[in-house]
């Protein structure tokens, strides 16, 4: 899928974010439309926007549809953290609030993805929502745009 691109939301607390998250969501679509933006070619199809996960339930709960493993990557992780957060009490929030064992829907998606086996493992994970405004991969897609 040479010409697929991938955008994620990250909308979170935020104000910039939940904003620039919103204004990419309603221009998903405007992207494969000719003479929108005159200087631009439209792209040639719609790409795959994904919502990362937070722990806010409002407007609506999230929904994983995709869980891949960061375990060999968490601490390399941890610096897009610090480098935003250096007021918070940096490795205990980090723990609390993104270090739990993934649950629920993200630990459902990651037993499928990695065997059960496997999945009841992992320890740190993140998961994504598709947004219904871009491209709607099937399985396979999605398996080759995050490989094991």
């Amino acid at each position: 899928m040479p010409d697929l691109h991938l955008k994620i939301l990250c909308i979170g607390a935020h104000p910039d974010h939940r904003y620039t998250a919103q204004v990419v969501q309603d221009s998903a679509y405007l992207v494969v439309v000719p003479n929108i933006c005159p200087d631009l070619a439209p792209l040639p199809r719609n790409p795959i926007f994904l919502y990362l996960e937070d722990h806010f339930q409002k407007p609506a709960p999230f929904a994983t549809d995709i869980a891949v493993d960061i375990s060999e990557v968490w601490d390399a992780h941890a610096s897009q953290f610090y480098e935003w957060l250096p007021w918070v009490a940096r490795r205990l929030w980090l723990d609390d609030n993104w270090s739990r064992p993934p649950c629920g829907p993200a630990r459902a998606a990651l037993n499928r993805r990695y065997r059960t086996e496997r999945g009841r493992e992992i320890q740190h994970a993140e998961a994504f929502e598709l947004c219904e405004y871009g491209l709607r991969p099937s399985a396979a897609e999605l398996e080759e745009m995050f490989p094991k």
